[in-house]
């Protein structure tokens, strides 16, 4: 219960209901104490290129006293050569988070201007990022999650529409791909067919592609209600500096710069990712080690009873055998590694298990095979 100030009012009376009754999205455990293998982040195992280093380095100078490019135009126009598209059709971000929640502030209206019109609805399927209903939280939209088949596959268009379950008319659609937590990578073919039927915005939130096998860059330059969120944390190794990008027609570009914070993201960060686009060969071989570790610790997972999902990113979500995930994540915990659980119906029985370095990876086989046969050697 909050005290009243010494006005004799209470501070929660000052708070938007809205605000008071919003569930707030919830990080991953950051490590309390040295010694833990962290793998319950999805973060990159492997250091920036020394490229990126040494430019960051050189960088941290008297500029610093400076406003960074308020567009962070210079990368965006690397980026436009990288993608093969114009700077126009680009956006920079503190993170993908912040261009996602500028999306709904964008796009959607709150339910209170539109009652229960499709214009206040923010539409995704579940389990998918557990952002999306926050963000549609905070703008006070509608949401409508959809769950994906029981091994988190997308639902076809023609399921979706005989069930009634997918709204054509959605202010804003967000679609993980390739999806998180489930790793389930998502063929373009389907993608387009869900991009081509929607009336609203859809964000392809491509965290993770530089994984997978395929992308949908392509619906992004030629669907002018389509846009592609891409990030420079997972694959190239900046989560310290959140450094995010979308790509889409420029009408929709031009409507989000107009709600962006001034100077939204930082000088060192613009300058990271921009050495990072010089120096891609370094990270195309790192893509290549994370995805040979992925497919050796999913093998060995599944010899030792384990239920691995295919994976199309740097994580993987498996069912440990004989008890249940959620002592499992404690087991771990013991042996100071970090996973992830998800408290929910679809996903309670898995545990996500971020590709770390090889050394981790055998790290965990150890600490699951400990945990085995202590349990085999207690049962009746």
């Amino acid at each position: 219960m909050t005290r009243p100030t010494a006005s004799g009012l209470s501070p929660a009376r000052l708070i938007r209901p809205l605000v008071r009754g919003l569930v707030p999205y919830i990080p991953g455990e950051q490590p309390k104490f040295r010694g833990l293998i962290k793998l319950n982040t999805n973060e990159n195992p492997y250091p920036p290129s020394p490229k990126v280093l040494d430019a960051v380095k050189a960088a941290a100078d008297g500029r610093l006293r400076l406003y960074p490019n308020p567009t962070a135009q210079p990368l965006r126009e690397k980026l436009a050569r990288f993608h093969r598209c114009n700077p126009d059709n680009i956006l920079v971000g503190n993170g993908s988070d912040e261009l996602l929640a500028m999306a709904v502030r964008c796009f959607v209206e709150p339910v209170a201007r539109h009652a229960r019109r499709a214009p206040a609805l923010v539409q995704f399927f579940t389990p998918s990022y557990s952002l999306y209903p926050v963000l549609a939280d905070i703008q006070g939209a509608r949401q409508n999650p959809v769950p994906l088949n029981p091994d988190f596959t997308l639902p076809p268009l023609s399921e979706l529409k005989r069930g009634k379950q997918w709204d054509l008319e959605a202010a804003l659609t967000f679609i993980t791909t390739p999806n998180a937590p489930s790793g389930r990578g998502y063929g373009t073919d389907q993608l387009l067919k869900l991009c081509q039927a929607q009336r609203g915005v859809v964000v392809l939130d491509e965290a993770y592609v530089d994984f997978a096998q395929e992308n949908a860059l392509s619906l992004a330059l030629k669907y002018p209600h389509v846009l592609v969120a891409r990030t420079f944390s997972k694959a190239y190794s900046l989560c310290f500096q959140r450094v995010g990008y979308l790509i889409g027609h420029p009408e929709l570009i031009s409507a989000l710069h107009k709600i962006r914070d001034s100077y939204n993201v930082n000088g060192l960060g613009q300058i990271a990712a921009a050495a990072t686009l010089d120096d891609l060969p370094y990270y195309r071989a790192n893509f290549r080690r994370i995805i040979v570790t992925r497919e050796k610790l999913s093998r060995q997972l599944c010899k030792l009873g384990f239920t691995v999902l295919p994976s199309q990113t740097n994580f993987i979500l498996v069912r440990p055998p004989r008890s249940a995930a959620a002592d499992w994540l404690q087991k771990l915990r013991d042996q100071n590694i970090l996973v992830r659980w998800f408290d929910q119906p679809a996903t309670r029985e898995y545990l996500r298990i971020t590709i770390g370095a090889p050394r981790e990876a055998q790290s965990l086989i150890k600490a699951v095979t400990k945990y085995l046969a202590k349990t085999s050697s207690t049962s009746p």
